[in-house]
């Protein structure tokens, strides 16, 4: 499973790098009041694409900060302590049968 997906980041990556390398050719961005950006393709597209992330990452911030403010004005008695599971006894565990290959 491990090589599959090694596989699979390798093939993505080459894909990527493929369509670097064939949109090399100037675009031309333009903005308002006349001005306008030139740059190779991929870099245009590479800048659309952070543009969108940081956009996204804003519209998260205030549901993000009210939810954070939130949890920190609760008191403690009212947050649920965190306990792990008991370890299941070695007696109910399933029996295991071995097969010779």
């Amino acid at each position: 499973m491990k090589y599959i997906l090694w596989l699979l980041k390798a093939a993505i990556f080459f894909t990527l790098f493929a369509f670097a390398l064939n949109n090399q050719h100037d675009a031309t961005v333009y903005f308002f009041f006349g001005t306008h950006w030139r740059a190779p393709l991929v870099l245009v597209v590479l800048a659309a694409f952070a543009g969108g992330l940081v956009v996204g990452a804003l519209g998260m911030l205030p549901g993000w900060w009210k939810h954070r403010s939130a949890a920190a004005q609760l008191p403690a008695a009212q947050v649920p302590p965190v306990t792990a599971a008991p370890a299941p006894a070695a007696t109910d565990l399933p029996a295991v049968r071995q097969h010779g290959l």
